[in-house]
């Protein structure tokens, strides 16, 4: 990813509702596809209402989050509900569907050709306009728990100057705690998978991905061979940090189809694509831990002729530098 210029940030977004089923394998916090999605439905609202910018990477720092589900022992189920009635006036089926409330700080990376002394007016523009948006499914209301100085979206031109751009991106930082932003761990997976198959030379990816996904307690002998031997059990932690099973996009698992020749398609215009999600494991890192703006953005990074529609973020470049 190539250095971002310019920094649109809406801060503390309360988002009631949204979807806390990220994938077919997944639940909690939604899928960062979401977060594109609501990007690239912005920019065409903003170009339908005569504001020309280009939004190209998005990032999100979550501060408090409020799943809707039961607390307490080993099984967790969604709260649901069934309504409104059905056309008979009975109660309709209940469809599981899993919720979250958000309170987030959504960053963007934007660029655009007009003058810089409207770029205020913008960044208020734009907050007006997401705050009518649906983000992952969920409704914006507004944030009482914040001062709503608080909640004021931003335009920050990032500084050509390496060390002026460290002290900006230093303030911003500051401002997004307390929170955690949600990064890819791309290498952890594929260094775990060669760890399996040092043990068992089958293992595969799904198996390392499985293996980071749990809490694997290993126990081990206290004063082994002595009268007061006892057994202790641990949490093995290969790595470091608040890591997650998250999906990262989707995979083909069909031909490209021409514009309207599968029925039923959503869009009649497109071309469609049967697709499976692809996942991949992702770290929650608190932001005063990033060294620069890109390492909290992600981007679309696809690859059409091996049939891979995916996201990517480059924080595992450089963290895994150090």
């Amino acid at each position: 990813m190539s250095e971002v210029k310019n920094l649109l940030v809406l801060p503390h977004l309360r988002v009631q509702n949204a979807n806390a089923i990220s994938s077919p394998m997944t639940w909690g916090f939604p899928a960062m596809s979401a977060f594109v999605g609501l990007m690239h439905a912005l920019e065409r609202k903003l170009y339908a209402a005569g504001i020309n910018v280009s939004l190209g990477n998005v990032g999100v720092i979550c501060h408090d989050f409020d799943a809707q589900a039961t607390e307490g022992g080993y099984i967790r189920g969604f709260h649901l509900t069934r309504n409104p009635v059905d056309k008979t006036g009975g109660t309709a089926a209940i469809v599981e569907e899993g919720r979250i409330h958000l309170d987030i700080t959504l960053i963007f990376a934007i660029d655009t050709a007009a003058a810089e002394s409207e770029r205020e007016r913008i960044a208020e523009k734009i907050g007006e306009i997401v705050a009518g948006m649906r983000i992952a499914g969920g409704s914006v209301i507004p944030n009482r728990a914040v001062p709503s100085h608080k909640q004021r979206p931003q335009w920050v031109t990032l500084d050509g100057d390496e060390e002026k751009r460290q002290k900006q991106f230093a303030r911003l930082k500051r401002r997004w705690l307390p929170g955690f932003a949600l990064t890819l761990r791309d290498d952890y997976l594929a260094e775990h998978h060669q760890a399996l198959q040092q043990q068992n030379p089958e293992a595969n990816l799904l198996d390392a991905w499985l293996d980071l996904s749990r809490l694997n307690h290993h126990c081990t002998l206290e004063n082994e061979g002595e009268s007061n031997e006892k057994p202790v059990w641990q949490v093995q932690r290969p790595y470091r940090g608040w890591l997650v099973p998250i999906p990262v996009g989707y995979g083909a698992i069909s031909e490209l189809f021409p514009p309207g020749e599968v029925a039923n398609a959503r869009d009649a215009k497109t071309h469609f694509r049967f697709v499976e999600s692809l996942y991949s494991i992702g770290e929650w890192v608190s932001p005063h831990r990033m060294k620069q703006p890109e390492d909290l953005l992600w981007y679309v990074d696809n690859d059409e002729e091996a049939g891979l529609y995916r996201l990517n973020n480059d924080y595992h470049l450089r963290a895994s530098a150090q």
